[in-house]
């Protein structure tokens, strides 16, 4: 049986940076060490909410080497290390490897538009070149490909390839049909935690436990401990903080929250922009609301 990567939340964090733009290690550190305080299962490091697309390749690696050193071991660090090019993909799941993440998290190829077979074909040629555990990343509305349940089921038979994060509830029921056993599912949308769980998953990748890291672990531990009830109280409470969180393009929207706590995050970089007034009122009205006033809230 493969072990799971984590079980719980893994919290997708954001990409702090300075107002110049740079890479600030000094916030990355700072929220690295609060994620982990507020009882996180698991830290995604540049994935889509960390702005992976616009970190070219030498900082990608050094970002994911410095967190790696951050984070010492007190959770799974899971790398995002993802392309639509197969070639540049490896190269990167490679150095990730080598920087010593614990897990990869690869995305759909994009863009391209490739056939199953090619995803497959892609996945296959990833996993070959490491023994850590791969989950495949299924987020159609943003990559414009879904991975489908018999391919899932193909994947499923590639012993790292240990599992997905998956955005498509509508073909989750299928899905467990057909992989195997052991592979693992994660929730990719926040407000669809409950439901990933009662189909047997082990968690999300969650982007609003940049906000609320203890509130989202509580959440699916409820649900673990058999108190079903209130891990749903939980879920449907975060919800009008979940539409704040995503009223724009993610990460555009959880980075003005950090901002809000006083986080001072940063910008996001072009072609992201940071959001309109109106998103800036609606985010400060939804952590009001929910009770997150500042920095270091304990929730």
């Amino acid at each position: 049986m493969r072990q799971p990567v984590f079980r719980g939340v893994g919290t997708a964090l954001v990409t702090p940076f300075t107002p110049s733009g740079a890479v600030n290690y000094d916030k990355l550190a700072e929220l690295i060490d609060w994620q982990i305080d507020q009882d996180v299962d698991a830290l995604v490091i540049l994935g889509t909410t960390g702005e992976s697309p616009t970190i070219p390749t030498e900082e990608h690696i050094e970002v994911i080497a410095r967190s790696v050193d951050l984070v010492r071991g007190r959770v799974p660090l899971i790398a995002g290390a993802g392309s639509n090019s197969t070639a540049e993909a490896i190269y990167q799941t490679q150095a990730c490897t080598d920087a010593g993440a614990d897990a990869i998290l690869s995305v759909t190829p994009y863009y391209n538009k490739t056939t199953q077979a090619g995803m497959i074909a892609h996945f296959q040629a990833i996993a070959a070149v490491t023994e850590l555990p791969i989950i495949v990343y299924n987020g159609p509305s943003r990559t414009g490909m879904n991975i489908d349940p018999a391919t899932a089921a193909e994947l499923s038979k590639v012993d790292n390839i240990v599992g997905v994060k998956e955005c498509n509830f509508d073909q989750i029921a299928q899905m467990k049909t057909l992989v195997e056993p052991d592979f693992q599912l994660y929730s990719g949308e926040d407000g669809q935690v409950i439901p990933m769980l009662s189909w047997g998953g082990l968690g999300v990748i969650s982007v609003m436990s940049n906000v609320v890291p203890k509130t989202t672990h509580e959440l699916v531990q409820r649900w673990f401990d058999g108190d079903q009830d209130r891990a749903l109280e939980i879920q449907l409470s975060l919800i009008p903080l979940i539409k704040a969180l995503f009223a724009e393009t993610n990460p555009i929207p959880v980075k003005e929250a950090m901002n809000l706590l006083g986080w001072q995050v940063g910008a996001p970089r072009l072609p992201l922009v940071p959001p309109s007034e109106a998103t800036r009122q609606l985010l400060a009205q939804a952590l009001h609301d929910y009770g997150v006033t500042g920095t270091h809230q304990a929730v």
